[in-house]
């Protein structure tokens, strides 16, 4: 009866010690699980701004090269302009 009572004991033990390991098991798990969804949440807020912060140096540069552009055009209408003056002075000298 003695020994009966050992292993039934033993066994109670084993299976209160397995069940006690799982908690511990389960509660680092859910730790982990919650510290991996804070980091995605930090993650996904710092992408957000170097998103922003990229449309807007984008942004910038667009109006910049625009002006640019814009600038540039103008002066080669001038230019050619004066080039066609030129050449229709030119022609009608050639012409007299």
């Amino acid at each position: 009866m003695k020994s009966k009572l050992a292993a039934i004991l033993a066994a109670a033990s084993l299976c209160l010690a397995s069940f006690a390991f799982s908690q511990d098991a389960a509660q680092d798990v859910d730790k982990a699980a919650k510290d991996t969804g804070h980091a995605t949440k930090v993650a996904a807020k710092d992408t957000a701004k170097g998103t922003e912060k990229a449309a807007d140096e984008t942004g910038h540069a667009t109006k910049s090269a625009a002006k640019k552009t814009a600038h540039l055009v103008k002066k080669g209408a001038k230019d050619t302009g004066e080039g066609v003056k030129k050449a229709a002075d030119k022609t009608a000298d050639a012409v007299k």
